[in-house]
């Protein structure tokens, strides 16, 4: 019961780390096939392939893949002779020093890309200056800075990797070589590096694979050279679109071929290993019948099952044409919108016409001129100038009293300001 329940359990996590791990690549790879302008998954609308022909004709982006396929071209043969030569003076070096040694090695790893990028800029522009050379000149471009910038901590990937493998190096093959009349050169080049080969292979991906997605170190060396992630950072300033959603599908599509064919070669070699080893004399001698390149080979399957998929893909790509789905999605989005924009105008009317009906009808004036009780004595009261109002005849001393109702309700009358103690 318990191991069934860790079973269980060791597959649902196992589910759950798979998908948020390769989730979004998946959800990237189906909007370069949706018609929608924005990348978007759902709803799903048209299959289309107008978005691989927009990549394509997209000339920065294209611009920028060659950038950084130069730039990483020049990176791995740095990176990978730096962390050679690294490794080798590791294994022979003081070992009271080896640990110092080792820390300067790795510390560019710790440093923060911008901080290199800067650091990088700043000095080469310096030495620049103290050559006297101007600002066109090779150690200003932004191929060598970028370059050199990103070397500065790759090299220190690469120096782990052949480390690792240097370790399992038996240093007595290189003592008979020279015992056998060897150079070191010879030593080198015929016994060091054969067994270094799969390590140099290993750090050589590892150092383009850095050097083509580093963005933090180029961003401030890239002068007139922008990568592809540079190129990438600036569209997404201004609005993504589902060609950058091709241009992923093909990365990992490609990522997936590398790898199912590595791992086919890895078990072709085991399976004749194998067979090797069971054959006989004779079968060894009279020639072996090795098993098929398919054969108990679950990556080739797969490899070839893929390519199948590719080719299938690329003909309908060359045949199938969604306008009329996307005109028909496009008719469907405007009766869709005039319907909303219907049902929005008659909620209006409704409102208008249930506030209308809520409110209640206005008081009308008071029109009466005797109330003369106001601050103002009622002269702001439309009733004290109606047509036909009255004005008393001027006493003997040019008084009209103070009861009158004048134009302006007495308020201009000498009696009113009297002291009466109110």
């Amino acid at each position: 019961m318990n191991t069934s329940l860790i079973r269980v359990s060791v597959w649902i996590y196992l589910a759950i780390f798979f998908a948020y791990l390769l989730g979004p690549l998946v959800i990237m790879s189906a909007t370069a096939f949706n018609s929608p302008a924005f990348p978007s998954a759902t709803p799903w609308e048209c299959l289309t392939f107008d978005w691989f022909s927009a990549l394509f004709q997209d000339a920065r982006i294209l611009n920028g893949i060659k950038n950084s396929l130069i730039i990483g071209a020049g990176t791995v043969v740095l990176s990978v002779l730096m962390g050679l030569a690294g490794a080798l003076l590791l294994t022979q070096i003081w070992p009271k020093l080896r640990a110092t040694y080792y820390t300067i090695i790795i510390a560019p790893i710790l440093i923060p890309g911008v901080v290199l990028g800067i650091s990088t800029l700043v000095f080469w522009d310096r030495v620049n200056r103290m050559l006297g050379l101007g600002p066109d000149s090779a150690l200003s471009s932004g191929l060598f800075l970028t370059v050199i910038g990103q070397s500065t901590f790759i090299a220190s990937y690469c120096m782990l990797v052949l480390v690792a493998r240097l370790q399992r190096y038996d240093v007595a093959l290189t003592e008979a070589a020279l015992d056998l009349g060897a150079t070191h050169a010879q030593a080198f080049r015929k016994v060091l590096l054969p067994f270094m080969r799969p390590a140099i292979a290993s750090s050589a991906v590892l150092a383009f694979l850095a050097s083509f997605e580093n963005y933090n170190t180029t961003t401030f060396t890239f002068g007139e050279y922008p990568t592809l992630t540079i190129e990438l950072a600036q569209k997404v300033r201004y609005g993504i679109s589902p060609a950058i959603s091709s241009l992923a599908f093909i990365i990992v599509v490609l990522t997936v071929f590398a790898a199912l064919a590595n791992e086919a070669l890895i078990r072709r070699r085991e399976l004749v290993a194998a067979a090797r080893r069971k054959a006989t004399v004779a079968e060894l001698t009279g020639g072996l019948k090795l098993p098929g390149f398919l054969s108990g080979n679950t990556a080739a399957v797969l490899l070839v099952v893929m390519g199948i998929g590719t080719v299938v893909v690329l003909g309908t790509a060359a045949t199938y044409r969604p306008d009329q789905c996307i005109a028909d999605v496009r008719e469907q989005k405007r009766l869709e919108a005039e319907k909303r924009a219907e049902e929005l105008r008659a909620r209006r009317d409704a409102e208008r016409k249930e506030k209308t009906t809520a409110e209640p009808a206005a008081p009308a004036p008071s029109t009466g001129a005797g109330n003369n009780s106001g601050s103002f004595g009622n002269v702001f009261n439309p009733g004290t100038l109606q047509d036909g109002a009255t004005t008393p005849a001027p006493d003997a001393q040019g008084s009209t009293g103070s009861g009158g109702n004048s134009g302006f309700g007495g308020v201009f009358d000498p009696n009113a300001l009297q002291g009466s103690g109110n």
